[in-house]
């Protein structure tokens, strides 16, 4: 008995780490930006360089207890895993926000002040050189991904053009363009790629840029679901009061539907169903035995009654 609950704590185990290696390999260095002057701020209110990180994949990851470094020295594979760690930052465990939900970012700040919090790194990067991020894994030995950030502008920043797609290629952002504007802007904690235009709406307004053709399409579709709704309706009404006069028909013992049209079964007046309703509440109310009452039928000119009519409403208006 022992025996298998160790066997089932250790599948739950392996099972659990399987699925944190897995959606830690799923995270990826997604914009780096080396020179902050102006631009996003830290919890401290400081400009500060910042790394993002992107969780790629359709499910949460949780990059704690992965490593973050600027430094070249880790990739030689002669160095033992404690040797290599000491030259990372380890992403600290016990934080709530590291658990990165689908196609999420995260924010680390770059400063050297490693004291400031958990998103606080132990290095810094160089704005006059080329600055190499990698980010490893749990076990301080797997390379999950690496950028090489080129000199930068202050406020410039270095990322994957769309969210992580590294076929895509990377782009320098922030950059000021010959007619004096920005064209592909920062995007700290939110996509890479950001559309200022729908090209389908833009052809559209080529074509018809005073938008009647769209107000005519408009229109004929109004127009065409009311006439199909007509002819349901006109079908449904038409089956029912067929249903309506085979019943009749059949109750009555009537075969000849000559017959039927000529006593007009199926097509009995209003005054018919107002006497069997009023019978039937007298006798739901036991008061089917009062000889003496009297029903009287009045057919109004209206077979309709507007919205705005009050005919079937109060008797008398009241006094104000």
């Amino acid at each position: 008995m022992m025996k298998n609950k160790f066997l089932s704590v250790f599948v739950v185990l392996l099972m659990t780490c399987g699925i944190s290696a897995f959606g830690q390999k799923s995270l990826c260095i997604n914009e780096v930006m080396v020179n902050n002057k102006t631009d996003v701020i830290d919890d401290y209110g400081l400009h500060q360089p910042w790394i993002e990180i992107f969780n790629t994949a359709f499910a949460s990851a949780d990059i704690k207890s992965c490593y973050l470094t600027n430094d070249r020295r880790v990739l030689d594979r002669g160095l033992s895993v404690t040797q290599r760690t000491k030259m990372m930052y380890p992403i600290p465990r016990g934080d709530e926000r590291t658990k990165m939900g689908p196609r999420q970012y995260l924010i680390f700040w770059a400063d050297g002040f490693p004291k400031r919090g958990n998103f606080h790194l132990n290095f810094q990067l160089d704005s006059i050189k080329p600055n190499w991020i990698a980010l490893y894994d749990a076990n301080g030995y797997t390379l999950i991904d690496s950028v090489t950030v080129p000199v930068l502008k202050a406020n410039c920043s270095y990322g994957l053009i769309e969210d992580g797609i590294l076929s895509k290629g990377w782009e320098v952002k922030g950059l000021i363009e010959n007619d004096g504007k920005i064209h592909k802007f920062v995007t700290p904690n939110t996509n890479n790629l950001t559309l200022d235009s729908n090209a389908k709406v833009t052809k559209f307004k080529e074509h018809d840029p005073d938008g009647i053709s769209m107000t005519i399409v408009a229109m004929g579709v109004v127009f065409f679901a009311l006439i199909l709704l007509y002819i349901a309706f006109k079908i449904t009404g038409k089956i029912g009061a067929d249903l309506t006069r085979k019943n009749a028909m059949k109750a009555r013992g009537i075969t000849d539907k000559t017959e039927a049209i000529q006593k007009s079964i199926g097509h009995e007046s209003g005054d018919i169903f107002a006497a069997i309703g009023m019978a039937l509440h007298e006798y739901q109310n036991n008061v089917h035995d009062n000889e003496d009452l009297q029903l009287t039928m009045q057919k109004v000119k209206r077979n309709y009654s507007p919205w705005s009519s009050k005919i079937y409403m109060l008797r008398h208006t009241p006094r104000r």
